[in-house]
Order: C-alpha cells, then sequence, then structure tokens
C-alpha cells in the first residue's frame, strides 16, 4: 500500500508542475500576442523565454512519453505474460512514432549550418518518437517471447487434465 500511495503522490506532483509549466506558457504567449498587437518592438530575452518554454515543455513530454512503457514492459516482465495487452496498440504507435521521427528526419534543412540548429531544436521530439519505438521493440519482443511460453503452457495443462486410465473406465 505505501508503494501505491508514493506512486500516487509522485503522478500528483507531476500533473500540478505540468499544469504550472502549461500555464506559464500560456501566459507567455499572450504577453508575446499582445506585443505583438501594439507597436512596440519586443525583445530578445521573451522571445528566448517563450523558446525555452517550448523546449520544456517538449523535454517533459518526451519524459512522459518515454516514460509510459517502463510500466506495461515491467508488468508484461512480472507476469512472463502480455495477456490482456493490446498488440495493434503497439503495433501503430510504433508506425506512428516511425513516420513522425522520420518526418522530422527528412524536414532536415540541406545546408550543414542550419541542420545542427535544427536537430537542436527538433531534439525533445526526436527522442520521443525514437525512444519509444526502441521501448516499443522490446514490447514486440515481450509478445513473441511470452506467446512461445504461453503455447508450452497450455500444451502442458492439455495433458495434465485428461485422464490416465482412459481404457479401463469404459471396462
Amino acid at each position: 500500500i505505501l508503494g501505491s500511495k508514493s506512486l500516487k503522490n509522485f503522478c500528483i506532483t507531476w500533473i500540478v508542475v505540468c499544469i504550472a509549466l502549461c500555464v506559464i506558457l500560456l501566459c507567455q504567449l499572450l504577453l508575446r500576442n499582445q506585443g505583438q498587437s501594439t507597436v512596440m518592438e519586443r525583445s530578445n530575452t521573451s522571445l528566448d523565454m517563450i523558446e525555452m518554454s517550448g523546449f520544456i515543455c517538449g523535454y517533459i513530454s518526451c519524459v512522459f512519453y518515454l516514460g509510459s512503457r517502463f510500466p506495461q514492459l515491467y508488468k508484461n516482465f512480472q507476469r512472463r505474460s502480455t495477456e490482456g495487452t493490446s498488440y495493434l496498440l503497439f503495433a501503430l504507435a510504433m508506425v506512428g512514432n516511425c513516420t513522425y521521427g522520420l518526418s522530422l528526419v527528412l524536414k532536415m534543412p540541406a545546408t550543414e549550418s542550419f541542420q545542427a540548429v535544427y536537430f537542436l531544436h527538433h531534439l525533445p521530439w526526436l527522442i520521443g518518437s525514437f525512444g519509444v519505438l526502441f521501448l516499443d521493440i522490446f514490447v514486440t519482443a515481450q509478445f513473441i517471447l511470452y506467446r512461445q511460453h504461453k503455447e508450452r503452457e497450455s500444451g502442458l495443462v492439455a495433458l495434465e487434465v485428461e485422464p490416465l486410465l482412459v481404457n479401463e473406465e469404459t471396462a
């Protein structure tokens, strides 16, 4: 029970932090739009704060997105089973993450001087998409490994249920 209470507190803390960051980002965006509508010139520091807020949100998203796979991987490992888990969900997520990550890579600018800046600006989303794709490969391996394990167990169960003296019952 202690573990579930601390997990609940951790989740609540993360939700509060994310809501606070979203409110801060929203306020900054509103201030930015207000500054653009007036004739006042916008300073570079406000642009940097907004851009930094975007990066923070991107990295928080990346952490949650990557973290979303670990509970399922751990649960499958503990139970030695993927029963009740939809492989189609993971297969479609793999296709989605692969195409999303590739779209970011293929959209990279041709000139080398802009490639490094582009890569750094899109790093949290690249880590998120390709990182989860990598973790989903482990989920796929669990589906394959535990399916074979289940087939072996189901064969043993069928043998255990059959009566030992089949011919003698009819006599």
